[in-house]
């Protein structure tokens, strides 16, 4: 088998065109007067997040890769290193990532590590940067199992997760508008993904996608961008903060304060973990479901429209 399989560490490599294409994203915004906003306190919160990201990832990555390489010494499976396999690999790796990311908005305790990148009221490439300290706890790392036990190497799969993370880089702006319409029907775009930053009823939980808006169109959860409903960007219920402590764990300590209220069931108190945002004890209606049926009966018109096929009055 191939056990000392090594990639560049391609992340790394990017962040010169990070770096140039925010800077590009500036001057675009204050030349023309149009493509989104930026605030400076914002930006910079986006930056030490990611920063934060980055050094979370060197001092906890052994985790995942003495995992991954445990799953590599079990399996007999090794499917080799040519192109194809690392074609393979990449749209195998982005369906897990397309469940990652659904998890990550249906399950509390993954949200707790994702929410950070929501909090931003801004959308522009620095959005992209704002990443999680702490996606090592929520055990997401399990998902990746199946394709090293089908016999891609480790390496590999962090290789083909790099390229996925640089693609969705450049679609967290409000500077291009929509592509081409063959692209927009295969592909994430900044115009998909914008939806999936919204705090509207009828954008919530929808387009989880990578790179390959598929997934979404398959599994049911596609909403197209509407030219008469401009995303509201952050949370539902915004923090309100620049501090990049609370950004990062202000979900997690809410989290812990909902499960260790006096009196409840264990199995409340795993409730409060494992179910949905906005899932209560004394009042589970409170998730995205009950947002869009309370948006829809105050507004009967948007009944069966994107965002709404399943909503009646």
């Amino acid at each position: 088998m191939t056990d000392m399989l090594t990639y560049p560490d391609i992340v790394n490599f990017a962040v010169p065109f990070f770096i140039a294409a925010i800077l590009a994203e500036i001057v675009w915004i204050a030349t023309t007067r149009r493509g989104g906003r930026y605030e400076m306190q914002d930006a910079m919160t986006s930056l030490i997040m990611g920063a934060g990201s980055v050094a979370s990832g060197i001092m906890l990555g052994f985790i995942a890769w003495g995992f991954f390489m445990f799953l590599w010494a079990l399996t007999p499976l090794d499917l080799g290193t040519s192109v194809w396999v690392v074609a393979l690999c990449f749209v195998l790796d982005d369906l897990r990532y397309y469940w990652v990311h659904r998890f990550g908005h249906r399950i509390r305790w993954v949200w707790a590590s994702h929410v950070n990148h929501h909090s931003s009221q801004h959308y522009n490439l620095t959005t992209a940067l704002r990443q999680t300290w702490t996606g090592t706890f929520t055990f997401m790392m399990i998902v990746r199992a199946p394709l090293i036990l089908m016999g891609f190497h480790p390496a590999m799969v962090l290789f083909v997760g790099g390229i996925n993370l640089i693609y969705q880089f450049w679609i967290h702006t409000e500077a291009i508008g929509r592509m081409p319409r063959w692209f927009e029907a295969v592909m994430n775009t900044p115009s998909h993904h914008r939806v999936h930053h919204g705090r509207n009823a009828r954008y919530l939980d929808a387009n989880y996608a990578g790179v390959f808006i598929i997934w979404d169109k398959l599994f049911g959860t596609f909403v197209p961008e509407q030219d008469d409903e401009k995303v509201d960007y952050g949370l539902v219920s915004n923090i309100g903060t620049f501090n990049p402590l609370r950004v990062a764990f202000h979900e997690w300590i809410a989290v812990f304060r909902d499960m260790s209220q006096p009196g409840l069931t264990l199995r409340q108190r795993l409730g409060y973990a494992i179910n949905p945002p906005g899932w209560r004890h004394d009042d589970p209606g409170r998730g995205t479901e009950s947002l869009k049926a309370d948006y829809v009966r105050r507004h009967p018109e948007v009944a069966g429209t994107p965002g709404f096929e399943n909503y009646r009055p």
